[in-house]
């Protein structure tokens, strides 16, 4: 099957500056694409290069198939909503959503028929004759993309869309959002620097950094199976630790952390002794009880005192501080067992050697 979006060995240099750095990836038809990655790694220079209004320093940029570097902007069968939805504040909801037909030159008979069937699968149906200023950020969100939709691109093109809207608004988007790619069938592609937002929405997911992809996976295999330490800090939470490697055993490897502490780990590379490393360990891999022989089945146990609760409802968290000054982060298990626990409280916390990923370190 022809990809709806190939993007071949792409290179965008600003003067000595490489903002992309051989990026290839490929986006089957009609699914939801995400690049994630923190502010200045180059999303943004992808997007607009994709959309055209940046021409790449080398490398292919290919829609069903056919590459559209000598194709200007408003050719390629590409729309493009931006955090600023630059809709129109004089027109009407209807003339939103039809100006591109009506520059197109399509007849008006038809052109209403177009916004109708948009408003109605964007669930706004008989909002037409509304203005811009009388709806709500979410409902601005949803005109934004149907004023793409009606044109029927190939690919449609996010940029942090959700940026401008309120924390609750956002969540609910996240939800529409997905539903509206699935309602139109149409390929999207979503730059975001927000792993949440990547993570509900997308059937892929590419990480960046400094310019290039660290991995491309659905949201299960960047949290789960992180194929880097910077994937593994940046998707989700976790608790960090360098060191060297003491002793390996397959996949299996006890490294020393600088301040002392032997943990049991699995490594996420061939590493050996000697060798500095990193390990990583969600805070909700930690398990916490009252004594230790609760946690006797863990490889990794530590006695600790609570020096901060982080009461957040059911994803409440507690940092843990044990005698040599290691802090942890650990997830309160939503029983309620914990719910009194306070600052000062001793603790006991343990940790298996599957949920510990190990990397290597900087030398």
């Amino acid at each position: 099957m022809t990809p709806d979006l190939e993007c071949v060995d792409l290179v965008k240099r600003f003067g000595d500056t490489t903002a992309v750095d051989d990026v290839s990836f490929s986006v089957p038809p009609g699914s939801f694409f995400s690049i994630l990655g923190p502010s200045g790694c180059g999303k943004t220079t992808i997007m607009r290069m994709i959309a055209g209004f940046l021409d790449p320093t080398s490398g292919d940029i290919r829609i069903k198939g056919g590459t559209v570097l000598d194709t200007p902007p408003n050719k390629r069968p590409v729309n493009m909503v931006f955090q600023h939805l630059a809709l129109f504040p004089m027109m009407t909801i209807a003339d939103n959503i039809g100006y591109g037909l009506r520059r197109q030159g399509m007849a008006k008979a038809q052109i209403a028929r177009k916004v109708d069937e948009a408003l109605d699968r964007i669930g706004l149906p008989g909002i037409g004759a509304r203005k811009v200023d009388e709806l709500s950020g979410g409902q601005k969100q949803r005109v934004a993309i149907a004023r793409c939709m009606v044109l029927e691109p190939d690919v449609l093109l996010l940029d942090e869309p959700l940026g401008a809207l309120d924390l609750k608004l956002r969540e609910h988007m996240k939800i529409e959002l997905k539903a509206l790619q699935a309602a139109f069938d149409t390929t999207f592609v979503y730059i975001t620097h927000d792993q949440s937002e990547a993570l509900v929405m997308s059937d892929q997911i590419a990480v960046m950094n400094a310019g290039r992809f660290e991995q491309v996976g659905t949201g299960q295999d960047l949290y789960y199976r992180p194929a880097t330490p910077f994937v593994a800090g940046f998707i989700g939470e976790a608790n960090r630790w360098t060191g060297r490697i003491d002793r390996v055993e397959g996949s299996s490897l006890e490294m020393r952390t600088d301040t002392g502490l032997a943990m049991r780990a699995t490594a996420a590379h061939a590493l050996s002794k000697g060798d500095t490393a990193e390990i990583f360990v969600r805070p909700e891999s930690v398990h916490i009880a009252a004594n230790a022989e609760a946690l006797a089945q863990f490889e990794n146990r530590m006695q600790g005192r609570v020096t901060s609760l982080l009461f957040n409802g059911a994803a409440s968290r507690v940092l843990v501080e044990d005698d040599a000054g290691e802090t942890l982060e650990v997830t309160l298990p939503q029983t309620g067992e914990f719910a009194s626990l306070k600052r000062g409280d001793k603790v006991h916390i343990g940790w298996g050697a599957a949920q510990a990923m190990c990397f290597a370190g900087a030398a």
